[in-house]
């Protein structure tokens, strides 16, 4: 496999703004876990098998057990995740389709439930972050490993 294009290299301005984005959001205070089964989810929802390696390496790191990590893609069948986590997983996939039935009410309320305002813009910032990498991966062509 070859990656289509160095998307860090052909427009680095571009490229450090994304990231400073990134970095934004990470300093929100978002729940670090909260944020790696974010973009786990949504990774898994696009296809991005770049972003899915990673991210499923970081949530080990942060002490994650493998079936918490195994089990994300069915999540509502799985009692190893939170009330929370189930919400902020719905939202994920929710802003991830959004073409599909947008966000629907029921679903932002259950955000809601758990998190402020404030918050709750700080996991849809997440969320539009971690699908913007990922059609920026696809796109380019990167694979897991590609940038070892």
């Amino acid at each position: 496999m070859k990656v289509r294009i160095d998307h860090y290299a052909a427009n680095p301005d571009i490229y450090r703004a994304m990231s400073q984005l990134e970095k934004q959001v990470t300093a929100s205070g978002l729940d670090r876990v909260i944020y790696e089964l974010v973009k786990i989810r949504a990774s898994q929802i696009n296809g991005c098998a770049f972003c899915l390696d990673m991210h499923t390496k970081e949530l080990r790191k942060l002490g994650e057990s493998e079936q918490r990590i195994n089990l994300i893609s069915v999540w509502r069948e799985s009692p190893c995740y939170t009330d929370q986590e189930k919400a902020v997983l719905e939202l994920t996939e929710a802003v991830t389709l959004i073409a599909e039935r947008g966000v629907p009410q029921d679903v932002f309320d259950r955000v809601r439930s758990f998190y402020s305002e404030k918050e709750t813009m700080d996991l849809i910032f997440a969320i539009n972050v971690i699908n913007c990498w990922n059609r920026i991966a696809i796109s380019t062509g990167m694979f897991p490993g590609c940038r070892d």
